[in-house]
């Protein structure tokens, strides 16, 4: 059937007949202090774009937007789970910037430095990510949940002199104390880290190094004299780093650039969210990750509506705080993780009917696929098809969305479980891993054919790592590792990390899949597989299921869940075991670690997580799996 529309295509026919022409209408959306003198310039693996171009991405998230008479409207609303609240404008939030911008020159930081941000999702933190971008320095937020060795690790391969932190962040009820972490970190030989900033949130005395050690009001004062005005940035100019996982256990530092990145999330804020200055928008993501950077940060900034950061746990102090937010600010549009709708499914919909939710006009989900079970639950119970939920696909590595539903242009027939159509001006397809392109409904590896704006274009510190990870796995096309198939009507349907896959007697099957088979039983509510080692028949699978309130652990219940498996997805969905569990280990962008269910299988330790699975809160992997293996243990007893 034919399922684009007259605009959808329309747009997607420009960008195929004028590719830089395509994107360099859309960078005329955005001001630039100096236009490019090319859009695009590509000596493979590398590659520019708007070259020439003079712009700030600071200033065209808050400057811009005073000049323009927005002055006193709402730009960030921090809300933290014990009930903080704190508003401000964008004047104040411009205002606020340019102290921390100071200060950061006062500390001597200059054009092109590198500075750490280990920090919770808050207004302080925020303010410093804009103030790095408005002085040309470089900022990379460290996750505020990673342990000293994951810390100290990204500091050192960013060469990072100056760290802010702060001395705790909160989470279900729990004060974290990140001061701790941060000398552990410091105490090591090579750690590059010259001055240190503790934003203070308690009473708790902690001990400050004299000469290195500062708190935030001590640090604002070294600002007193100091220029607070923005740097005039050559596109290509790098904006921000941020650590994604690899091949190996070194983690890479993705590199996004002040014009490109710019362009690419504007844009697909645009085309896949519908985003516009009139919003309400909350990610629930944390600024620790990508998501937080483009669409809690700096895409909402960019458009000039309000953006809400949340520090803490959803569903703390209990289920209904998170619909509480959607009420009492009227957001309009929610970005969040699918991991957080099945969190949200297991505490039923009768929690949700207790909320005004009028307000919502779309909800877009991504971290992995938005399994049908839970798609299911939010359009048609939650939200009873009053409005589209949608799913989506991106990487760290691509700044923001490459597929998806394009209803900001003209929405889509929703295909529950697939990630979309890649948006206009995105090239994408399935190749096999010797590079040949595969037919629909033939699953293989996604590869980009060309690159687009807002794409990594390097790693930090190793070019040759990204060009053999990204350029040379697929020689000619950019290597994502993720597994799919494209249907008849060119929807991607995603079944998990290529390395993810469970090979069983010679059939490829997703973990994904075998997730979301599992999901449409009524007592599931989160299910994680990986692949066990078979003698006959190489792989099988082995899963691991969240019981929703009031089921419980049956050979029965194991006994309807593999003629679930098997129903859903025929009988070479080989199921070695089902084990019922408490918890799964999941990252805080809702990615399931599978690795840790690999660990438990073979009964051996998970490792370092902290730097093989780059998005997750390490200590809370750990406990899972503890949790797991003596669970599995108990019940083998």
């Amino acid at each position: 059937m034919e399922v684009l529309n007259p605009i959808v295509r329309r747009w997607r026919e420009d960008a195929e007949r004028d590719w830089e022409g395509f994107w360099g209408r859309a960078a005329e959306q955005l001001p630039w202090f100096r236009k490019w003198d090319r859009v695009f310039e590509w000596d493979p693996p590398g590659f520019k774009w708007y070259t020439g171009a003079q712009t700030n991405l600071s200033y065209n998230c808050l400057d811009r937007h005073v000049a323009a008479g927005r002055a006193g409207h709402a730009a960030l609303i921090g809300i933290t789970e014990r009930g903080e609240q704190r508003v401000f404008t964008y004047a104040q939030l411009l205002s606020g910037t340019k102290r921390v911008a100071a200060a950061l020159r006062g500390l001597g930081v200059r054009r092109g430095d590198r500075v750490a941000i280990y920090m919770p999702t808050g207004p302080e933190a925020i303010m410093a990510m804009l103030a790095c971008t408005r002085i040309g320095a470089i900022h990379i937020v460290v996750f505020a949940g990673f342990g000293a060795s994951a810390l100290a690790e990204r500091i050192r391969l960013a060469g990072a002199r100056v760290l802010l932190t702060a001395d705790v962040t909160y989470r279900k009820g729990n004060a974290v104390r990140l001061w701790g972490i941060v000398k552990d970190a410091l105490s090591a030989p090579d750690s590059p880290v010259e001055k240190v900033v503790v934003l203070r949130r308690t009473d708790t005395p902690i001990d400050l190094r004299p000469g290195r050690d500062m708190t935030w009001d001590e640090f604002l004062a070294q600002g007193e004299g100091q220029p607070a005005d923005h740097e005039v940035m050559e596109a290509n100019e790098p904006a921000f780093i941020l650590a994604t996982s690899g091949t190996t256990a070194k983690p890479k530092l993705a590199v996004h650039v002040h014009g490109g990145y710019q362009v690419g999330i504007y844009s697909t804020a645009a085309w896949c969210f519908g985003m516009k200055p009139e919003d309400v928008w909350w990610s629930t993501s944390d600024i620790g990750w990508i998501v937080g950077h483009s669409y809690i940060v700096y895409a909402p900034l960019l458009f000039g509506t309000t953006t809400i950061a949340y520090e803490g746990a959803l569903d703390h102090p209990g289920p209904e705080t998170f619909y509480r937010i959607v009420q009492e600010h009227h957001v309009t549009g929610i970005f969040t993780a699918p991991t957080a709708v099945r969190m949200l499914m297991r505490y039923g919909t009768a929690v949700s009917e207790r909320f005004d939710l009028s307000s919502v006009e779309r909800v877009v989900c991504a971290g992995e696929v938005l399994n049908v079970p839970a798609w299911q639950w939010l359009q048609k119970e939650v939200f009873r098809d009053r409005i589209p939920v949608i799913d989506h696909m991106w990487q760290t590595e691509t700044g923001g969305p490459v597929f998806g539903n394009p209803y900001g242009l003209a929405m889509l027939p929703i295909k529950p479980g697939s990630a979309g159509i890649p948006l206009p001006g995105y090239f994408a397809e399935v190749r096999s891993m010797e590079g040949e392109k595969l037919p629909p409904g033939e699953k293989g590896i996604v590869v980009f054919t060309r690159p687009f704006p807002s794409l990594t274009p390097t790693i930090w510190g190793d070019p040759d790592r990204y060009n053999w990870e990204y350029w040379q796995r697929i020689p000619g096309v950019y290597f994502t590792g993720d597994a799919a198939y494209v249907d008849e009507d060119g929807y991607f349907w995603f079944s998990g990390r290529a390395d993810e896959v469970i090979k069983i007697a010679g059939h490829r099957i997703g973990t994904i899949e075998v997730e979301t088979a599992l999901l449409t039983h009524p007592a599931v509510a989160e299910a994680g597989v990986t692949g066990r080692p078979d003698e006959l028949r190489g792989e099988v699978i082995s899963a691991f299921v969240v019981l929703k309130a009031g089921y419980s652990a049956s050979e029965e219940l194991r006994r309807e869940l593999f003629d679930t498996v098997r129903r859903e997805l025929g009988p070479v969905a080989v199921v070695g075991e089902i084990h019922f569990v408490n918890v799964l280990p999941k990252t805080r962008s809702g990615k399931i670690m599978r690795r840790v269910f690999k660990a438990v299988i073979l009964d051996r330790d998970p490792g370092d997580i902290s730097t093989i699975e780059d998005e997750g809160s390490v200590e809370e992997a750990r406990q899972a799996w503890r949790e797991m293996r003596a669970q599995i243990r108990g019940a083998a007893d």
